[in-house]
């Protein structure tokens, strides 16, 4: 039987928090805003689309300028996690390496592209998992990549993991058990199982996906 999971990525896996906004404000400084962001303003939007967050942080300007600048910001980032990588979880590495080999393992994330895959690199993860599915290069919903992704490999079971109420409206909407990974950046509603740390996730998958 085909069984997977997937993955979040920011406050699932890492927290890139302290380089994107030093990144973003780089950026910022650069395009002549006058504003500089802070840590909580990154965590309140952390999970959502590129386009999502320039309205957010940006509201005041028009569609097209916001557009420039969180390209702008994307590039920035993605230029300095793909060699510095950012503070991966306690656990990440060794329960990813132990998931693999029992189940297949795919990244799904509303990161513009190349963002995931910064953190492959960085970390030396790629080779655990089967495919690294951003927003920014298929330009739909996390619900929408993960249910394509559910029928593009066949997966007869399977649950996805992510700590925002977005990630479990993903699941649902790709009719996936959902898995809360409490110590992140947000919230859940009613998720099937619960996280206070990623090393609990073999066993917490063995029982959901047997």
């Amino acid at each position: 039987m085909n069984k997977a999971i997937g993955f979040d990525l920011d406050g699932t896996l890492w927290d890139a928090t302290a380089p994107v906004v030093s990144a973003w404000n780089r950026v910022f400084a650069r395009e002549g805003l006058s504003r500089r962001l802070t840590a909580a303003d990154v965590h309140a939007v952390m999970g959502k689309t590129m386009d999502e967050i320039g309205a957010a942080l940006l509201g005041d300007l028009s569609p097209a300028r916001r557009g420039e600048i969180m390209d702008a910001c994307g590039d920035e980032e993605v230029a300095f996690l793909r060699v510095h990588g950012a503070t991966l979880y306690p656990g990440v590495p060794e329960t990813l390496r132990s998931l693999a080999g029992w189940y297949d393992l795919y990244l799904v994330s509303n990161c513009q592209r190349g963002y995931a895959q910064s953190f492959l690199d960085a970390h030396g993860l790629r080779a655990l998992f089967i495919e690294c599915v951003e927003a920014g290069d298929t330009g739909l919903s996390k619900g929408e990549n993960l249910r394509a992704l559910v029928q593009r490999r066949g997966i007869e079971r399977g649950l996805y993991v992510g700590d925002t109420a977005g990630d479990e409206a993903a699941a649902r909407f790709a009719s996936l058990p959902f898995v809360h990974a409490a110590y992140g950046f947000g919230a859940a509603k009613a998720p099937d199982a619960v996280l206070r740390s990623i090393a609990e996730l073999p066993a917490l998958a063995e029982r959901l996906l047997r």
